[in-house]
This record gives structure tokens, C-alpha cells and sequence, in this order.
């Protein structure tokens, strides 16, 4: 039981899906004007980033993002609300948008003043729903045991495995 619940949690991609994620955030950026984008998995793992080589350490970002987007969902929850779909940080130069991309990961947006917080939110709405795609076809091709992860028996195999190499040697 355990072993599916760990399995049906993670993220599976192949490359050809971040290769797909990759166009998707290039469209975005290229229509909003933005300078950043990254996709970040629930668990503040930075699957795929495109756009201005990031002035940061992108994994630590993608960590504290993923962490501020929970502590947030907590208070969405705290004030009655399923939670805050789209998160918004401004900066005297830089700025931050957010939003959950299929309860499966953030889409985080940074942008300066060369565009507007209403033409990210436009282009972010259209590049999440195509996410969203590629996530759910990721999520049946798992489903249907066609993903390059471990098998669902993953944990009985590995201990049949080595407990065959110790009665080999033993």
C-alpha cells in the first residue's frame, strides 16, 4: 500500500514531456514579455526552467517557493478557502507570480517592468491549462505502468533481489 501511495505522489516525465513543458514556457515568455519562468513539483523540486539564465540558485528558489505556496494554501484553508490559486509578490523591480498547475506543480513567472501583471496572468492561464496536458498524460501513461519508474511491486522485487545475491554468496 505504501509503495502506491509513494508511486501515484511523485512525478514521472520522460524527456520528450519536458521537452513539451520547455515550448510551452518559451510561448509564455515570449507572448508575456516575462523573463523567467520555471515549473516546480509540490515538493520544491525544479523540474524544467526556460528564459534570463536565473541571478540565483534556482533549486533553492524553487524550494522556498514551493514552501510559501503551502504555507499559503494553509491560510487559504484557515480562512475557508479550498486555497489561493494564483500567488502574486511584487518587488520595486521584480515581481512574482505563481499558480498551481493541476495540483501536480507551481508555474512560477518572474518579470520586471517590461510587462504588466494582467498580461502574465493572461498567458499563464492559456500555458497552464497546456501543462496540465502533458501532466495528465504523464499521470495515465503511469497509471497504465508505460513510465520508465519503478514498477508498482518496486519494493517485493528489490528485496527478492538482493535477498537472492546474499543466498548466492551465502
Amino acid at each position: 500500500m505504501k509503495d502506491l501511495q509513494l508511486r501515484d505522489a511523485r512525478l514521472v516525465f520522460y524527456q520528450e514531456d519536458v521537452a513539451r513543458f520547455d515550448r510551452i514556457l518559451d510561448e509564455l515568455l515570449k507572448a508575456s514579455e516575462a523573463r523567467t519562468t520555471l515549473v516546480i513539483d509540490r515538493d520544491g523540486h525544479m523540474v524544467t526552467w526556460r528564459g534570463d539564465s536565473p541571478r540565483f540558485d534556482a533549486d533553492t528558489v524553487s524550494a522556498l517557493i514551493a514552501g510559501s505556496y503551502a504555507a499559503t494554501r494553509e491560510i487559504a484553508r484557515l480562512l475557508g478557502e479550498d486555497e489561493f490559486t494564483h500567488l502574486f509578490q511584487q518587488g520595486t523591480r521584480d515581481n512574482i507570480h505563481l499558480t498551481m498547475v493541476g495540483d501536480r506543480a507551481l508555474l512560477a513567472v518572474l518579470f520586471d517592468e517590461k510587462t504588466t501583471l494582467g498580461m502574465v496572468r493572461l498567458y499563464v492561464k492559456e500555458a497552464a491549462q497546456k501543462l496540465e496536458v502533458v501532466f495528465e498524460a504523464s499521470r495515465k501513461r503511469q497509471e497504465m505502468g508505460q513510465d520508465a519508474g519503478a514498477p508498482r511491486d518496486y519494493a517485493k522485487q528489490a528485496k527478492n533481489q538482493i535477498d537472492g545475491f546474499f543466498d548466492a554468496i551465502g
